[in-house]
């Protein structure tokens, strides 16, 4: 399909940390009156998928359109020290090859006002060149008039914090009077079976419902935003999660609980109302998306693909990985199918639980080891504490949705884990180029000598009758129109450019010469290249005299 929109407008809402817990997707319990609106004017997605069961590997996927394995981001945390474990290579910014953007540069080339806001988490630095406002305050609202726009809304108070503690809602939205309002009975929620049923477990899992609900009302006000604005018919809508909910066995794992998530998109005469999708999509297939329905370049480079317009073609498989999660090394790959997930553990001798301090504040964690102590914990619900693993896990999701009935060593289904196999062999040969890396050599290929490596400053080319494009200089007087040519020496830096002044002007791609053509400008410049610290600004001043604007 063609959309019959024109430079449509792209809002992305994303939530944090949610499973479908929606009305949409069949819940009973859930309270999301906005967002089951949103699916019955679009489409919903029953089979998507993050790439990892926690943000920052996912997220560098959703910006790059890349595997994780594939750019060096799959270990969580590359910006943070542990003082319990100095021996970490961290702190470190993962760099892609160099031919990797933030897919919004694509779109920004293209004329789109591009805006997030406001977390990033990329396991890198949110590139000057990716945004034209990254903040707190970044909306579609302040582009130019008929602009189109690209805008990113992250709703950051699903988090798996919140449901023993308000440490996001302080953080960054210190002018909120408390934390969510009350609203679910305990007594009403349905706990995975491996998870211990008792009060604070379901405490918790109440608690989380009505940080869904409050996300509804989230969503429901960025949409009468852009009804209010006119906006409604002309912008595709995408409503995503980076990953699945923050329960154990959940987030940091690739089981289902940690990696399927809501995927909702409204595409005014793209797709017709009241849709329910059962095909597969990963979430590295939303940047390429993106950009093949907005018009835009689709590098050949991306590793998703398009599951909406006229390029959208169908997915066998998708991929999940686990590695490094803060203090703990581990390495788990898995493929699934529409019916089946296969799981291979590199480490089968290690015990599922190892130390990974933040999840240890988790109220149902507390209380698996609380039960486990007391000789009380049986059954499913010891599925977390077993110290060793299988090599491989094959399940039945269909029939076994939680996924604790291990099929691998069943004859009956020898045939699907042996094609599942293959396809994560042939998987890992393609995009997990880190995978048997170890973390430390890895960083020093990335920082050699451990130091992180600048971007060039750019350098200014004059080009007319006079200046040949052979000698770079930061200062002339012309008689005639000009041509700037910026320039950085570092393989494969963008560029940024402003001709405002102050200390926080806007930053626009250098996509082209700068055309001069009359009066005096200055022209302030940076380079950036992903994982790369920012080059030094550098600031040229030319005037163009006697000349008219043409």
């Amino acid at each position: 399909m063609q959309s019959s929109l024109q430079k449509p407008n792209i809002l992305w809402i994303s939530l944090e940390d949610t499973s479908p817990r929606f009305g949409c997707y069949g819940d009973p319990l859930a309270r999301t009156p906005n967002i089951d609106r949103l699916a019955a004017e679009g489409r919903l997605y029953r089979n998507a998928f993050a790439v990892a069961g926690v943000c920052s590997p996912s997220r560098s996927a959703i910006i790059t359109g890349m595997y994780p394995t594939a750019i060096g981001a799959h270990h969580m945390r590359t910006e943070h020290v542990n003082p319990y474990t100095p021996e970490l290579p961290t702190p470190y910014a993962a760099v892609p090859p160099a031919y990797v953007k933030a897919f919004p540069e694509y779109l920004r080339a293209e004329g789109y006002y591009c805006t997030n806001n406001f977390k990033t988490d990329y396991q890198f630095a949110s590139p000057l060149t990716a945004w034209d406002e990254d903040g707190r305050d970044a909306h579609w609202r302040h582009r130019r008039p008929g602009q189109p726009f690209f805008a990113v809304f992250n709703h950051m108070l699903t988090h798996e914090s919140a449901m023993w503690g308000d440490m996001i809602r302080k953080h960054t939205f210190p002018e909120q009077a408390g934390d969510v309002a009350r609203g679910t009975d305990p007594d009403r929620v349905q706990l995975p079976p491996y998870i211990p049923d008792t009060p604070k477990s379901r405490e918790s899992l109440a608690k989380y419902y009505d940080l869904i609900a409050e996300a509804d009302a989230f969503v429901g006000k960025l949409l009468r935003e852009l009804e209010e604005d006119g906006e409604a018919e002309n912008t595709i809508v995408f409503l995503w999660s980076d990953h699945g909910e923050g329960l154990p066995r959940a987030k940091r794992w690739p089981y289902d609980a940690g990696i399927r998530v809501p995927l909702i998109v409204r595409a005014p005469g793209l797709v017709p109302p009241g849709q329910v999708s059962d095909e597969l999509v990963s979430l590295i297939d939303l940047a390429p998306t993106v950009l093949s329905l907005t018009g835009a370049i689709l590098p050949c480079h991306l590793q998703g693909q398009p599951f909406l317009g006229e390029k959208a073609k169908p997915r066998e498989c998708i991929f999940a990985t686990r590695d490094r999660y803060d203090e703990s090394y581990d390495m788990v790959r898995a493929v699934r199918d529409k019916r089946f997930k296969y799981i291979r553990n590199y480490y089968p001798e290690k015990p599922y639980l190892q130390w990974i301090k933040f999840s240890h504040n988790h109220p149902m964690f507390q209380e698996l080891w609380r039960l486990e102590l007391s000789g009380q914990l049986e059954g499913e619900e010891r599925l977390l504490m077993h110290t060793r693993r299988p090599a491989e896990e094959l399940y039945d999701c269909d029939s076994d949705p939680y996924e604790t009935r291990n099929l691998a060593a069943d004859p009956r289904y020898r045939e699907t884990l042996e094609r599942l196999r293959g396809a994560l062999d042939e998987w890992r040969a393609k995009y997990d180029v880190w995978g048997d890396v170890p973390e430390a050599q890895m960083t020093l290929q990335m920082w050699p000598g451990g130091k992180q490596p600048k971007t060039a400053a750019p350098i200014f080319v004059p080009i007319n009758s006079v200046c040949h494009g052979i000698t770079p200089q930061n200062e002339g007087v012309f008689a005639e129109p000009t041509a700037i040519l910026l320039h950085s020496a570092t393989q494969g830096a963008s560029l940024a450019y402003t001709t405002e002044e102050g200390p926080a002007p806007h930053w626009r791609l250098y996509t082209g010469p700068i055309m001069l053509r009359s009066g005096s400008v200055t022209i302030r410049a940076k380079a950036v290249r992903i994982g790369y610290e920012d080059s030094e600004e550098t600031t040229a001043r030319f005037c163009i005299a006697n000349q008219n604007i043409g």
